[in-house]
């Protein structure tokens, strides 16, 4: 999902939205409650996913925004240059699974090249079938079409379709949709729904626009899941659901922070996975994990092979299905040396119950919290426990040193203490505000 943060659905302990086919995987399947997204906005996160790699690696530090480009007046520092295509020597995940005969496809959002074909498109990164929004008939960023369509329904018609048509064989699905990224137009039953309920709490989270978008996912899932079990793939289908990046900081609370930050609202989302490779049905795992792990853990289930002189950063999962408590992992990074929304240019660690979070702007000031103790990350600990933030803040920083990573390059000359950010611009492109795409009475 987009921006769906680690609170926005029921499993997770969401008490106002209604998510009863997702909470069902949730039962059925393995829960990770502290699970990340590789970046704190979409397009870094989708190459991580695709890669297997950190952002240092690939280089798509975030989404190129023409309205935030490095050295904008609001910028204290000049912000590191962030690739928008993945480059075509990385083997993505589709690529090794289509090189394992699985057949593959793509469904929403890309953010990794633009273009409807071409080497950097989905379907130049290894997927056969490739369905665009736009191909639907869907203005850009739009949640109807002039159908009166919704956008979750009709990728999920095409889902079922692939599905259809490849039941007997190895397939692999990648639906990327564009819910629940705002401005919300969400359907709308559901909305009536969702005021009537707002109406009748006291909480500001209570979104009805962001919930009624949300079961409008939920919906769509329970379509897939009934369709794999009336095909009888269930028991021959992983099913994994998980978001690009955290929430917004409306929804985000009690953690700190949302998307565009690396505090653990800005990183934390809901994870679930079912299906027969999992041996621990309906459970929990504690460990922390990423979506570069996606890469090797789809290889590993699907008997693959890892590509070929091709650095992973992420480790398999399979270990956690299978009953383990822990990975053989020390540690997890993220990069983020570029602006976005209200966040700075940052670069964080986590090592045990410990993560570090380094402020470029602020001259490499560092924050330390014990995510065990304080997972909400309310006491920095930097200056009481002076010796672990040093040892931390030296790992992150030969990890930087290691990956080639991207730092900012130094002071902005543009700068403008006063000058003020645009509206928008939160890592996802423009949004559509013509009344374009509105349902149809």
């Amino acid at each position: 999902m987009d921006d769906m943060g680690w609170r926005d659905v029921g499993f997770m302990g969401n008490r106002f939205v209604e998510t009863p086919h997702i909470d069902r995987i949730a039962k059925s399947g393995l829960v990770f409650t502290q699970a990340y997204a590789s970046a704190p906005n979409c397009a870094p996160t989708r190459a991580c996913l695709m890669s297997g790699q950190y952002t240092p690696r690939h280089g798509i530090y975030t989404v190129v925004d023409p309205r935030q480009p490095p050295g904008s007046p609001w910028h204290k520092l000049q912000a590191a240059e962030s690739k928008s295509e993945l480059d075509t020597n990385i083997v993505t995940i589709a690529e090794a699974l289509q090189g394992g005969g699985y057949a593959t496809a793509f469904f929403g959002m890309w953010n990794l090249g633009s273009g409807r074909t071409g080497p950097v498109t989905p379907g130049g990164q290894g997927f056969q079938k490739v369905v665009f929004p736009e191909n639907l008939g869907f203005a850009k960023d739009a949640y109807f079409n002039d159908n009166g369509e919704y956008l979750s329904d009709r990728l999920t018609d095409e889902v079922l379709k692939f599905i259809e048509q490849n039941r007997k064989q190895p397939f692999f699905a990648y639906l990327p949709d564009h819910a629940i990224h705002a401005p919300f137009n969400p359907k709308p039953d559901l909305l009536a729904k969702y005021k009537r309920k707002a109406a009748a709490n006291n909480d500001r989270r209570d979104d009805p626009a962001c919930a009624a978008t949300i079961e409008a996912v939920d919906q769509n899932v329970g379509r897939i899941m009934e369709h794999l079990e009336q095909l009888n793939l269930s028991d021959n289908t992983v099913v994994i659901f998980t978001s690009d990046n955290g929430g917004t900081q409306q929804y985000t609370p009690p953690l700190r922070g949302g998307k565009g930050e690396l505090y653990e609202g800005g990183i934390r989302v809901p994870l679930v996975v079912t299906g027969p490779a999992v041996k621990m049905l309906g459970s929990k795992c504690d460990a922390p994990v990423s979506s570069v792990d996606f890469h090797p853990t789809l290889l590993e289930l699907a008997g693959i092979k890892p590509p070929e002189g091709q650095a992973l950063d992420g480790v398999s999962l399979v270990p956690l299905f299978h009953g383990a408590s822990t990975l053989d992992r020390k540690r997890l990074f993220w990069h983020f040396p570029c602006y976005v929304g209200r966040a700075s240019p940052s670069s964080a660690i986590r090592e045990g119950d410990f993560k570090l979070i380094e402020f470029f702007e602020e001259g490499g000031r560092v924050e330390l919290f014990n995510l065990k103790n304080d997972p909400n990350e309310e006491k920095n600990l930097a200056d009481l426990m002076p010796d672990k933030a040093a040892a931390l803040a030296k790992t992150l920083r030969a990890w930087q040193k290691e990956t080639n990573a991207l730092l900012p390059p130094g002071p902005n000359p543009n700068y403008v203490p006063k000058a003020e950010r645009p509206r928008g611009g939160q890592g996802g492109g423009g949004r559509d505000t013509s009344k374009r795409g509105q349902p149809k009475p």
